[in-house]
């Protein structure tokens, strides 16, 4: 089986950068693959992309470097299953706030007897190899989304799930949830001593520890808090900001710092 070079990557403690797509363009897909990622997410929740567009892309992403990903619009065994069979390398599953909806995120990706993963690879036998069944539970990716006080509440019982390889902070969920403000980078004491806990915990257990970024300096801000899965920024606010700086260049004038704060 296709081996997955995150877990490489987390096993000798090397980041991982991570591309966000909710642009529905197998075109942009690959296009984001070849920029240097060591993933790219297909993002089902928030992105603009159904199961159809999602197929493409992942197809899209596995035809470059990067190691294909997606994020499930909510924690559904049967969504999870089905980008797993077409080619998904991990999973991102959100608001993830108990270990039992932990419990059944790993055990929706993962085939029996550690999960109840229905077989069928599908597409994963084409991109993984013929022997995909026999070690696809050790190579599937699972992080959960630490989006709410209850998920920081039960973080270390989370954490301690059998199969969880890390979780991944959603920043203006929480930032919502803490502080009543969405803020991707919000400096608010909670949100403050919740990105240090987060961070510490994962450490403690040896988990992964991802969060959504607004920009490269701010994910680089973010490796050195200590994460080890950092997204700078999604498609959109990239392919914005970039127009928005050339527009201000061609006028002559200073780009401007405003645009959405992603997810």
């Amino acid at each position: 089986m296709r081996k997955n070079s995150l877990k490489d990557a987390f096993r000798q403690q090397q980041p991982v950068i991570n591309g966000w797509l909710a642009i529905p363009s197998g075109y942009s897909a690959e296009i984001a693959g070849h920029q240097g990622y060591d993933s790219v997410t297909v993002d089902m929740q928030h992105g603009m992309i159904d199961f159809a567009s999602a197929l493409a892309m992942l197809q899209a992403i596995s035809a470059t470097p990067a190691t294909p990903l997606a994020r499930v619009n909510s924690n559904d065994p049967a969504q999870i299953m089905r980008l797993l069979d077409a080619g998904a390398w991990g999973i991102i599953c959100p608001m993830v706030s108990t270990p039992e909806q932990a419990q059944q995120f790993v055990s929706a990706c993962r085939y029996p007897p550690l999960g109840n993963r229905s077989f069928g690879p599908a597409r994963a036998l084409l991109y993984g190899g013929k022997d995909y069944p026999q070690y696809a539970n050790e190579e599937i990716l699972t992080l959960a989304m630490i989006e709410t006080q209850q998920g920081l509440d039960n973080l270390d019982a989370i954490l301690a799930t059998d199969g969880l390889d890390g979780v991944f902070i959603g920043p203006n969920d929480l930032s919502l949830t803490l502080t009543g403000s969405a803020s991707a980078e919000s400096q608010h004491p909670k949100m403050l001593a919740a990105v240090e806990l987060v961070v510490a915990r994962c450490r403690a257990h040896n988990k992964v520890a991802g969060i959504f970024c607004t920009s490269g300096q701010a994910a680089a801000k973010r490796l050195a808090e200590g994460f080890s899965f950092v997204t700078p920024a999604n498609d959109v606010m990239q392919l914005g900001r970039a127009s928005r700086e050339a527009v201000a260049y061609a006028r002559g004038e200073t780009p401007s710092a405003s645009g959405s704060s992603g997810y």
